[in-house]
């Protein structure tokens, strides 16, 4: 059993995984980091369409690096709707996962 901060992963015969989610109350959403811009900030896509300056919280900047290319979950801001906080990034093995589940959106569906 290998066990992280917000998911579980068990194997058994079948492969159960507890992966985070967007939370739509929160207004959260999946976005890809695009393009990667310094000052820890990264323009990324999001699955409503828009392209948004989303910003690294120093919480997240120490314990993984965010690339371009990766699935990421985003917070807009409420008072400037074109920038955003990201909340999560999803390892590569976990994005495809979620991929093949047809759980992200086919607009930004890249895996």
């Amino acid at each position: 059993m290998y066990k992280e901060e917000n998911e579980v992963i068990t194997s058994e015969q079948d492969e159960y995984i507890r992966l985070p989610f967007p939370n739509k109350n929160k207004n959260e959403m999946f976005a890809i980091a695009d393009r990667l811009m310094g000052g820890s900030r990264i323009n990324v896509v999001c699955a409503d369409g828009k392209a948004r300056m989303a910003r690294i919280p120093g919480r997240m900047k120490r314990r993984q690096r965010v690339r371009a290319g990766d699935l990421v979950i985003i917070k807009p801001w409420d008072i400037q709707n074109e920038k955003a906080d990201i909340v999560f990034r999803y390892r590569r093995t976990q994005a495809m996962i979620l991929s093949r589940r047809k759980l992200i959106p086919e607009e930004i569906d890249v895996f």
